[in-house]
């Protein structure tokens, strides 16, 4: 049994699949190098255990994405809810290694086909002027898993033990994917999509999208483990005011997708995303200036606002730019933009660290800082003939 059902309620769904998939992510971080640990895995071996998402992520996006194209939305997004659900049991169960890796690398896979394919249906649904807007309130609720996922994952751990964070997130992962079962989204009906994967990333727009994404989550990524380091060598914060530092940093960036949005409509994906990663770059070095609690939560909130105002234009530009080079190819889009990001989140930590440990944290938020504004600045200077 199906019905058709509105557009608010399609959005609907796939923003609580984006924030279930958020929430599955951020309940089991606090978890895994406790489970790591007690199966004796050294420090490489829990670096890989979270790398492991990464490569998932990276390898299924594109094809899931493309797939999507040519079959519809509905069965991958069935199909991707219910590997998450799946990998959530598996990490309640997990009594070795191997298979906490299984479930990692499944919730990475599963991540990858949510993400891309949620987005591409929003991208089917709505046209340029009204897309950054909707897509702002896809993002803000996954703002909000960012801050509530570790804290429901705590309680619920402290509730019933290891099992029943996972357990919640399974049934809400299989409510979801009944959601998506049962409806049929108000798409136009068009042709299932050819275009292959080669055609869109050679064209140049597209290119300089996939850089802008991976150059936005390879800082994010890099500050997430370096910061900490940074607060706890030099300010001598413990685990509960780094967690305070980067909860209130989450809650002020929640709001700005709402910002976000309509400013995207109105002047265009390309350069928004451009002017918001130059200015989260420029305010980086800003970041070593933290002399005690407050000023770092002063200085965390600015950068994140910087960050937050670059990923809801970038979102809605990949829809541009893929409309420019192949058609309604939304779904390749969206996986492309799930693989740029993969790959900034798989290198930033790891040349973050290195970097970190040979020359200090200002110099490496000053070099970094350095080099995504001329990246950024060479990239928007290649020529583009799409919108935006």
């Amino acid at each position: 049994m199906s019905f058709r059902s509105s557009r608010p309620t399609a959005v609907a769904l796939v923003t609580l699949a984006t924030f279930i998939d958020i929430v599955a992510y951020s309940v089991c971080v606090p978890v895994l190098p406790d489970l790591a640990r007690r199966f004796g895995a050294s420090p490489a071996v829990i670096g890989l255990l979270f790398a492991s998402f990464g490569v998932t992520l990276l390898v299924v996006a594109i094809p899931m994405g493309a797939m999507s194209d040519r079959v519809g939305r509905k069965w991958p997004l069935v199909g991707g809810l219910l590997a998450l659900a799946g990998a959530t049991t598996i990490f309640a169960g997990a009594d070795s290694l191997p298979w906490l890796f299984a479930a990692r690398m499944m919730q990475g896979a599963a991540d990858g086909v949510t993400w891309a394919v949620g987005f591409a249906l929003v991208a089917d649904l709505y046209g340029p002027e009204d897309r950054g807007r909707v897509m702002g309130y896809v993002m803000s609720g996954t703002s909000v898993a960012v801050v509530f996922g570790p804290s429901l994952g705590g309680w619920l751990y402290e509730a019933g033990g290891i099992w029943l964070p996972f357990a919640v997130v399974s049934v809400v992962s299989l409510l979801s994917a009944a959601g998506f079962l049962v409806i049929r989204p108000p798409v136009v009906e068009r042709a299932p999509s050819m275009t292959s994967i080669w055609s869109v990333v050679r064209v140049p727009p597209v290119a300089v999208c996939c850089a802008l994404v991976a150059l936005t989550g390879g800082t994010i990524a890099m500050l997430e483990p370096v910061l900490p380091l940074f607060f706890n060598q030099r300010l001598g914060f413990g685990p509960a005011q780094i967690g305070w530092l980067f909860g209130g940093a989450a809650i002020a960036s929640a709001l700005m997708p709402f910002a976000c949005g309509p400013m995207t409509d109105r002047w265009g994906g390309r350069r928004l995303t451009s002017m918001g990663l130059l200015a989260a770059a420029a305010w980086l070095p800003m970041m070593a200036a933290a002399t005690n609690f407050s000023t770092a939560l002063a200085l965390m909130v600015v950068q994140w606002l910087l960050l937050s105002f670059v990923v809801t234009p970038s979102l809605a530009y990949m829809a541009e730019v893929t409309a420019f080079a192949g058609g309604d190819s939304y779904g390749l889009g969206y996986g492309l933009y799930n693989a740029a990001w993969a790959v900034g989140i798989l290198s930033g930590p790891a040349l973050g660290g290195w970097l970190f440990e040979r020359l200090g944290f200002a110099p490496l938020v000053a070099g970094w800082s350095l080099t995504v504004i001329v990246v950024t600045l060479l990239l928007t200077g290649v020529k583009s003939t799409s919108p935006g």
